[in-house]
């Protein structure tokens, strides 16, 4: 963890010139750098450099062809950090399930299959913190998400109709459920909103993980969660037709506009 932490700070502080030809806004390029947001928010932008990073699994030696080549230790660092991070991603999952009265593998297969992608956030110090945000409200379309935190706060969650700050624990990471875990769950599982907070004096760097379905994995509310009383909230959909939904939905500053996944769904 800290070796990760330490590369991702190494490779912000590189002059500019050495990160210039890895800068794009094409959504559909597996590693770039870009700022703003993966969210379709019109002409707003928010404080936040980001190093787009996917890795295929098994074979994540194969990954990172595309990737920066400095500093030079970052691909063996990245490449070892997401291995040992998704192992952990998976064993919460077992967890997960066995709380859950659910087999352990239950999750395993193509829900948690698709590419591991990282997300190496960087938010640089904002000379006026009132007038952005470094990320958006939102909830992680994904199936898991663990975040390697900074101890420089900004993370705040959406609780009871307020924002939550999030104080970093050394040594752990944050763990979000995503929004396949809710609809899987039938909405036993939430998937939490979340956001960022820009800081007028000190950079921020964290590390997203995420655990993915593959793109053409059809998931919609498990029978082990449906009943006569209870039946599907949500719609059956490919996790790809899933994004495309998603990816349109207009973010703002309300508690009110990303928590109801249902709503979301109704887009189609």
């Amino acid at each position: 963890m800290r070796d990760m932490e330490a590369v991702c700070q190494e490779f912000f502080a590189l002059p500019a010139e050495d990160k210039a030809g890895l800068y794009s806004e094409d959504a559909g390029k597996t590693t770039r750098i870009y700022s703003s947001t993966m969210f379709d928010t019109g002409a707003e932008k928010y404080w936040r450099d980001c190093l787009r990073l996917a890795c295929s699994f098994p074979d994540v030696g194969d990954s990172p062809s595309g990737w920066p080549d400095k500093p030079q230790r970052l691909r063996e660092v990245v490449e070892r950090f997401t291995v040992q991070t998704r192992g952990l991603g998976m064993e919460v999952l077992r967890l997960l399930c066995e709380g859950l009265g659910l087999r352990p593998d239950y999750l395993e297969g193509d829900i948690s299959g698709g590419d591991v992608v990282l997300h190496v956030n960087h938010y640089p110090p904002c000379p006026d913190p009132t007038a952005t945000l470094g990320l958006p409200p939102h909830c992680d379309r994904n199936l898991l998400t663990l975040l390697l935190p900074s101890m420089v706060r900004g993370l705040e969650v959406a609780y009871q109709g307020d924002w939550i700050k999030v104080d970093p624990v050394p040594g752990a990471f944050v763990v979000n459920f995503g929004c396949q875990l809710e609809v899987v769950t039938n909405g036993v599982l939430k998937s939490i909103e979340h956001r960022v907070m820009t800081n007028l004096g000190v950079a921020r760097t964290t590390v997203a993980t995420f655990i993915m379905p593959t793109t053409d994995c059809l998931i919609g509310p498990a029978a082990e969660f449906l009943s006569d009383d209870n039946p599907p909230a949500y719609r059956t959909m490919t996790f790809g037709e899933f994004k495309r939904i998603y990816s349109v939905v207009k973010l703002g500053s309300s508690l009110n506009l990303t928590t109801n996944l249902k709503d979301v769904q109704k887009e189609l």
